[in-house]
């Protein structure tokens, strides 16, 4: 017959275990007891801090918590993304990023955390694509006269990004490539910088996301020359598509995603995701991220873990192409 003290201790580590099984679901069902923070990788003002801040505006008063966006730009997104990589996976630290992470797995050679294995999927919200424009001092009205531009410059013509490894950036190698053409790539940290020199003709052209650029297309101030997309769009019906003017396939587009690092649990990540999937499904969101020129995804956690992993081999053969590398 089993001692007194054993049976006890047999009861102590049965409901021990339970307390560990039910901790996980009793934190989801508290979360969140206090304030979130959603790191964006780019200065203020760009496609992804609007983003990160419509979704926090909209998710906060649901939660009853403050959510604070900080912004740390930095290295092509990964200062950031290191530090999320890093950081304690409780859903208190998430991570609002761009297709900069999917293209950082290809183009740094000596990444200190996996862009898959270290991360946890939320959502996808959004994606947005790129256009290029030149600056209004640039002589040119398509992009039959943007070649023969940069081709009888003798030194080249300069084609500035909001930073290196960015969306832009891999777009201009990629033009660059096809064309043979002599751009000087000119890196920015962020949208707001680059589009200051190209309205200030310092700079004289770009792959810009769409969202940002629409004001200035919109007043007339920076020239629209062909958008990267299947298909045109309502906001620049008259621009034409890079397919249209004879590129196969050349669809290049940021998107805008939450993240966290690995390890929050299943339960606390479901319920960060059906708040930020009712923030974006909202008919005022919905329409604000239209007006920005994205489509709306509102993907799962699973579809978004599968669009990565695709995204990362779609932007490994751009790279290839390009010839792009930044360490």
């Amino acid at each position: 017959m089993a001692s007194y003290r054993s049976v006890i201790g047999a009861v102590a580590g049965v409901l021990s275990c339970l307390t560990m099984v039910a901790a996980p679901a009793q934190a989801a069902e508290d979360f969140p007891n206090k304030p979130v923070t959603i790191v964006v990788p780019f200065p203020p003002g760009g496609a992804t801090d609007v983003i990160a801040r419509l979704v926090a505006d909209k998710v906060s008063p649901a939660w009853g918590q403050p959510i604070v966006v900080r912004n740390q730009p930095g290295a092509g997104t990964t200062v950031a993304a290191e530090q999320i990589s890093r950081t304690d996976p409780d859903g208190y630290t998430l991570y609002m990023t761009t297709a900069s992470h999917t293209i950082g797995a290809n183009l740094y050679k000596n990444l200190k955390y996996d862009a898959v294995k270290d991360f946890t999927p939320i959502s996808l919200s959004a994606t947005i694509p790129l256009v290029l424009l030149t600056a209004p001092n640039v002589p040119v009205t398509d992009l039959s006269s943007l070649l023969e531009f940069a081709r009888k410059s003798p030194d080249g013509i300069t084609m500035a990004s909001s930073g290196n490894g960015t969306p832009g950036h891999l777009t201009g190698e990629t033009f660059k490539a096809l064309e043979k053409l002599n751009l000087i790539h000119v890196p920015y940290r962020g949208d707001t910088p680059m589009l200051t020199d190209l309205l200030g003709g310092q700079v004289q052209m770009a792959f810009v996301t769409l969202s940002a650029a629409l004001p200035y297309l919109q007043d007339g101030r920076l020239k629209p020359i062909a958008l990267a997309h299947g298909s045109r769009i309502d906001a620049i019906k008259d621009v034409p598509t890079m397919e249209e003017l004879g590129y196969k396939d050349f669809r290049y587009a940021t998107w805008f995603g939450l993240l966290g690092p690995a390890g929050i649990d299943e339960a606390t990540k479901q319920t960060i995701y059906k708040y930020v999937n009712d923030a974006v499904a909202s008919e005022d969101l919905t329409e604000r991220f239209i007006n920005m020129g994205a489509q709306v995804n509102n993907s799962s956690p699973q579809e978004f873990e599968d669009f990565i992993k695709d995204e990362i081999e779609s932007w490994g053969d751009a790279v290839r192409l390009s010839g792009a590398s930044v360490d």
